[in-house]
Formats: structure tokens, C-alpha cells, sequence
């Protein structure tokens, strides 16, 4: 996968030439999915608002979300991100108890920013759940960030789950 900025595009390594030929010009991701990526061994370690968002997504038709979601895992951003970028999906590696400090799993520079990119010149989305992946200004060269990307109206979704939660959150206090 390729992006300048103008939109993703594929290459499949050719062996007979040895040479990576463009296979996919200018790729969609789905703006609607039924599939999400996420680490489920982690979840006795989220915050609220993932393992409500991840409660409504299991919930399938007779939950909120109204429809079937199916799981897929490869434990590989990249691979992950990959599926997501040929037939849709949410990819989630939010912020949980173990890795709050280091403020999320996954690098911005190296990691989220990258992929962010690819799969929004795609046309999807990627947030940190309460911010654009992409308008976050990097305080260190390993800074880390919790990483919602994928099909667009799905990354909405999650990021409203989180922003919900903390407006919830202030009213308590306030």
C-alpha cells in the first residue's frame, strides 16, 4: 500500500519480474462495516467507554448497533490494516490500565501516524477516540496513543462512545 496524499493505492509483488506492479488504484475503504479488530485479551483492562462501545458491538441485532459484528485479529497492525484497507472494518488499540501511563500501546510517529494515513487518503478515518490521529502534535519521538482507524461512520461511532462518556464524566464533577 502507497499514499503521497493522493489517495491509496496497492502493489502486488510480480515474482515472474520481480517488481511490484499497481494492482489497486485509488482504494475505498467501506464507510460502513460489521467487522472490528481489537485485542478482547485486554479487555478486563479498558476504560468505560471501550467496553461499553465493545458490549453494544457484541450485542449484535438485538443490541443497540442493531446488526452482527464479526471479530477478526491477526495481532498485526499491519495485517490488520491491511484487511481494513480491501473490504472495511475498525481496527482498536485503545488506552487501558496497563499502558495509561505511556499514554497508549502503539507510537504516533512510526505507528498510528503512518496508518492513519493510508487509510484516510482511502477515505476512512482514524482517531486517538477523542481526537483526529492526525492533528495530534507529536511531544517525543516515541510518544504513544491509543489508535481507533478504519471505516469511516465506525470510528465515529467509537470516538462518540469516548467523547459521551467524557461529557458524562464532567457533568458528574461540575
Amino acid at each position: 500500500m502507497l499514499t503521497v496524499g493522493h489517495g491509496t493505492h496497492a502493489f502486488t509483488l510480480d515474482r515472474e519480474i520481480g517488481s511490484f506492479m499497481l494492482t489497486t488504484r485509488g482504494m475505498r475503504i467501506p464507510e460502513e462495516t460489521r467487522e472490528f479488530a481489537v485485542n478482547m485479551s485486554n479487555q478486563r483492562h479498558w476504560q468505560p467507554p471501550m467496553q461499553a462501545y465493545i458490549a453494544d458491538l457484541l450485542a449484535g441485532t438485538t443490541g443497540p448497533r442493531g446488526k452482527d459484528f464479526n471479530m477478526r485479529w491477526v495481532a498485526s497492525m499491519v495485517a490488520d490494516v491491511h484487511r481494513i484497507l480491501t473490504r472495511g472494518g475498525i481496527f482498536s488499540y485503545p488506552l487501558d490500565a496497563k499502558c495509561e501511563a505511556k499514554g497508549g500501546k502503539l507510537r504516533l510517529m512510526y505507528e498510528a501516524n503512518p496508518m492513519s494515513f493510508l487509510v484516510e487518503q482511502a477515505g476512512g478515518a482514524a482517531s486517538t477516540g477523542r481526537a483526529r490521529m492526525m492533528e495530534v502534535q507529536p511531544s517525543g519521538l516515541h510518544q504513544r496513543v491509543p489508535v481507533f482507524l478504519g471505516s469511516r461512520a465506525e470510528v465515529e461511532a467509537a470516538v462518540g462512545y469516548h467523547l459521551e462518556h467524557d461529557r458524562a464524566a464532567a457533568a458528574a464533577v461540575g
